[in-house]
């Protein structure tokens, strides 16, 4: 019941429906499976998760993002270009300008939607480590089909047909071996293989 805490934290016992939609968002950060990049530079697309922020705030929140590296080593730095939908940056990159700016807005509720899905292995394993840090300390909602995405969630729900089929932590879903979840771990370490 984490994220109903958050919300109710945040809505502070108003009527959602008479809660203004801007107000909300301002406390909910997005990294999607492919992030909305606008076709400005690298740091104005992490600047716009917080309005007026710092060049200070920029770099720091590239750096737990794991993006500050890259970013510097890019002939113009944080003012590359990126393009639209940022087809100049590789899928990777959009990911952790995308958790940069997340970052940066520093929300209660985090929403991730298959986050690292389209990414390769190494590139997988960057935006995990920089989604671990931003994830701390805030309820995150997470879609994801890569179970390695999962595992040290407090709470995993599995869906089937729209409907919560199976709950719990990893380390309780993993014991049932005729459960739902047992039967994803399973065939997802078969195709690693």
């Amino acid at each position: 019941m984490l994220i109903l805490t958050s919300i109710h934290q945040i809505l502070a016992g108003k009527d959602i429906k008479k809660l203004k939609l801007k107000s909300l968002r301002k406390h909910i950060g997005l990294v999607q499976q492919e992030p909305a990049l606008f076709a400005t530079s690298i740091y104005e697309n992490i600047l716009y998760g917080k309005e007026g922020a710092s060049e200070a705030e920029v770099i720091e929140s590239s750096k737990q993002a794991n993006a500050h590296s890259f970013i510097s080593a890019l002939p113009e730095g944080y003012s590359t270009r990126v393009g639209e939908r940022g087809v100049q940056l590789s899928g990777g990159q959009k990911q952790r300008v995308a958790i940069a700016r997340a970052i940066i807005k520093n929300p209660a509720i985090l929403l991730l939607d298959e986050a690292t899905s389209a990414l390769d292995l190494e590139s997988e394993r960057v935006v995990q480590q920089a989604l671990d840090r931003l994830m701390k300390n805030r309820t995150t909602v997470m879609v994801a089909h890569r179970l390695s995405t999962i595992k040290n969630a407090d709470q995993i729900s599995v869906l089937e047909g729209g409907k919560i089929i199976e709950q719990g932590s990893h380390s309780a879903l993993i014991e049932n071996h005729s459960g739902a979840y047992y039967k994803l771990i399973n065939i997802q370490q078969q195709q690693q293989r």
